[in-house]
Order: structure tokens, then sequence, then C-alpha cells
């Protein structure tokens, strides 16, 4: 008697599986959001598919004092920026969603580490649901052809056809045989969206393909300790697509962001089971592909005027390094009701708050101005530090003196306060090693309006 298919609901925000259609979801409270999932019985014949991989080793429970591991398991992938994301380079059976913008050059970086492997003599299976091989190749060539001659470019392809192994191919189980039996050094798969099995009803991206697929390829990978990184798409909100659980289902989530006018890339880590979670990779978006950025200061300020009024510099953390970043602000005096404020790169929430502070505690007229502040290069910025650089930004543009040799590190509180952060030794050592030695912070000031007075009366102009 053949069996029936299991029929589940399944939220599409969180991945909670319920037997009966329920109105809003319990486990993450949004209403509307489960879809009707069915799994269909393995047909008759069929073996399940990854089962012999783990069903064929020994089991047994071992003793935390019997497991060995070492740091040096780690497989570097000669891109340091990204190793240094990681926490050292790719863990044996690790499981890592890449996930960005379309376009934004995930797919390259990728592509770039395939290559940098395939030439130490790893094998390395890309799997691609996307394109063709191809397609992937055009781009192979392209990133390989900057400065060379066509000819070394086709022999260096050619040496490494050994080593990559290029496979385009929508279905997940059929995928998994490869991997079993190919067994390589790591796979990738491009992109987890796309993924598509026979077992299951269902497009691909839905919650029951990508759970399925992720599944699979995932306990494939740690039965056999590859290396595995996963696509993944993104909504218009800048979420991975998809259902919540596949970012509990990963050891490590990667983001890759950056705007699209600029070549700016920043590589950052919103989980990681095996390193730290506040590190960042920066590269620049190039013809022969991703280039890594050792020295962060060579983008951030390497367009900078001359002593214009509203631009400060400020010292940022971006987990243990430290680098140099312009803030930029502009202040107009409005004739709308209500003054626009436009903020890029920073919390514009944070902004209104210390416009809040600056009228208030520094008597500056920012009620009847439209305020504009921007993050030089594209970066966006998070760090409390950047408080004080903001309010020196704005006061500058509004009363019009040059400070575009002052570095401002600091928070401010609703008081007008300023007062210490993480890492300030090392924020101002970074400053003057680079030749700044106008630094603001809470060591030097007290109070907000102490620091704008004092700029005030070293130009001559108004005092607030």
């Amino acid at each position: 008697m053949a069996k029936k298919a299991k029929i589940s609901f399944v939220c599409q925000e969180c991945g909670y599986d319920s037997p009966a259609y329920m109105g809003k979801c319990p486990e993450c409270g949004n209403w509307n959001s489960f879809k009707e999932f069915k799994e269909m019985p393995v047909a008759a014949g069929g073996k399940a598919r990854s089962e012999s991989v783990i069903t064929a080793q020994e089991l047994s429970p071992q003793k935390l004092s019997e497991i060995v591991y070492k740091d040096k398991s780690r497989t570097k992938t000669n891109l340091s920026e990204l190793d240094t994301v990681l926490g050292g380079g790719l863990v044996p059976g690790s499981a890592i969603l890449l996930a960005g913008d379309p376009g934004i050059g995930k797919s390259t970086l990728l592509l770039q580490l395939c290559l940098l492997l395939a030439q130490d003599g790893k094998t390395v299976l890309y799997l691609s649901g996307e394109e063709s091989a191809e397609q992937i190749k055009m781009r192979a060539q392209r990133i390989m052809t900057k400065g060379k001659d066509q000819s070394d470019v086709s022999k260096s392809l050619e040496q490494k056809s050994d080593s990559l192994l290029l496979l385009s191919i929508s279905d997940p189980d059929l995928a998994v045989l490869q991997i079993e039996a190919i067994k390589p050094d790591l796979v990738v798969v491009d992109s987890i969206q796309t993924m598509q099995s026979a077992n299951l009803e269902g497009l691909s991206g839905s919650v029951g393909q990508v759970r399925y697929s992720a599944l699979h390829f995932i306990r494939t990978a740690k039965a056999l300790r590859i290396p595995l990184i996963l696509v993944g798409h993104v909504t218009k909100d800048g979420m991975v697509a998809g259902p919540m659980v596949l970012s509990h289902m990963v050891d490590t989530v990667l983001f890759l962001e950056g705007e699209k006018f600029t070549s700016t890339r920043i590589l950052r880590s919103l989980k990681n089971r095996f390193g730290p979670v506040d590190e960042v990779g920066i590269f620049l978006m190039q013809e022969e592909g991703l280039v890594q950025i050792a020295n962060p200061e060579q983008i951030f300020l390497n367009q900078k005027s001359g002593d214009v009024p509203g631009s400060v510099l400020v010292v940022t953390m971006e987990g243990t390094r430290s680098f140099l970043v312009e803030i930029q602000a502009l202040a107009v005096y409005s004739r709308l009701p209500m003054p626009r404020r436009v903020v890029s790169g920073l919390d514009q929430r944070r902004v209104e708050l210390l416009l809040a502070v600056l009228q208030k505690h520094c008597q500056i007229p920012v009620d009847t101005m439209d305020i504009f502040v921007n993050v030089a290069g594209g970066l966006k910025l998070s760090d409390p530090g950047t408080d004080l650089a903001i309010c020196l930004a704005i006061y500058s543009s509004v009363k019009g003196i040059p400070m575009t040799r002052t570095v401002g590190i600091a928070e401010v509180g609703l008081l007008g306060e300023l007062r210490d952060i993480s890492s300030l030794d090392k924020r101002i050592k970074e400053a003057s090693k680079l030749g700044f030695s106008d630094i603001v912070s809470a060591k030097t000031h007290k109070f907000l309006w102490q620091a704008l007075k004092e700029r005030g009366s070293q130009t001559g102009t108004k005092k607030v």
C-alpha cells in the first residue's frame, strides 16, 4: 500500500511547523504567514538521499576529554579579509550562509575563493543553479585576465581544471550524490533558493524546498567534514530570504553589503559559531573582481578636500580593527514648516537625538535648518563613538568653521556630557599614527558645549 504524503503548515517567517493551519504563528507572532507544505514519500525502489553517508559511519559517543581540536585544522582561504571574518579560515564540516543584495558580488567573491583554493591543489565543487558552467568560466577568465596575457590565463585555467569542478544543477538529491562520490575539500551552492527536489511539492525558493535542500546539504557536509558555503537571496527589507530557520541551521551567516553606486563592499559576520561576530572584511569591486583593502583609510580618506566646513574625522571600531572615517554634514536654513533630516550611513533617530542635544545645551538653532549627514565612502556605522564627530560636523557647517584635521571620539549623552567608549586608547593611538593631533574626546572635555566653545574661540567666530 502506497504511503500518503505528509501535509503540514510551515510559517514562512520563523519556520514553525504545525499539523493544521493557524492564523497567527505562536512562535513569532506574525499573521497569515503559514503555507501548506506537502512532503512526498520516497519513490518505490529509491533510497533516502545522503542517509547512507551517516549510517555508514560508526556513531558512538565520545568523552569531552577524548575529542581533539586543533586550530591548524582550519583551511586558509588565501583571502585575509575573509579569513579575519571567519575567525581564521574554513572549519571542516562547517556550513556558511553568504547573503547580499543582487549584483553585490557574492558569486564573484566565491569564485575567487574557489580559484585560490584550486591553485593550492584543493578540490572544489561549485554547484550552480542560476548559471551555466560556460557563464562561470567566462567570469573566471574576466577575473584572471586583468594585467595578464590571454594565453597565460587559458594555461592557468587548464592547470586548475582538475581541482575546480563546475556543475550546473538544481536538484539537491543528485547534487548530494555528487558530493558523496567526489568528496571535495569545499562545496559551494549558488544558490540555495534555486534548489528544487522531486521528493517535495512546491517551487524552488519555497519554505519546504529551502528547508529540505539545506538540511540535506548540511547533513552531508558534516558527515564528510567538508566546508559548505550556501549563497542566499535577500528580501526587499535586506533580510535573508526564506524561512528564518535557515539562519539557525547554518554555523555562520555572512552578509556582503555596499552601495550600488560605490565600489566599496563590506563583509560582515552576523553569526559565527567558530569565530567573532564583530569583525568585517573590506573589499573594492574592480574589473578583476573584489580587491582586498588592508588599510581602509585608502578609500575612506583618499578624496578629502581642503579646509571646507562640515567635515570631521572619527576613529571607528569594527571588531579588533580601528580606522578613520570622514563624517560630513551640511546645514542650510529651511523654509519648510518641518525641516528635513537626511541621513546616510548612520541611524537617523540617533542623529535626531544629537540635534536635540545641540539645540538644548549648545543653543544651536537646528530647528530652523535642513540637516544632511553622510558617512564618506559608503560605510554604515552603528558605533556610539561617532556621536561627537557628528555634532562637531554639524556645528562646523552651521558656523562655517573648517575642522578637516579634527578627530572626534566620544559618546554624547542627553545631558550634553561626553562619555567614554570602548578601546579609546587604541583609537587615539590610531589617529596619532596617521598624523592627527587635534583629537577631541571625553579625556579632553567633559561637556559637548565646552568642545564647541573652544573651536569657536580658536577661529574667532561667535561663541555658542
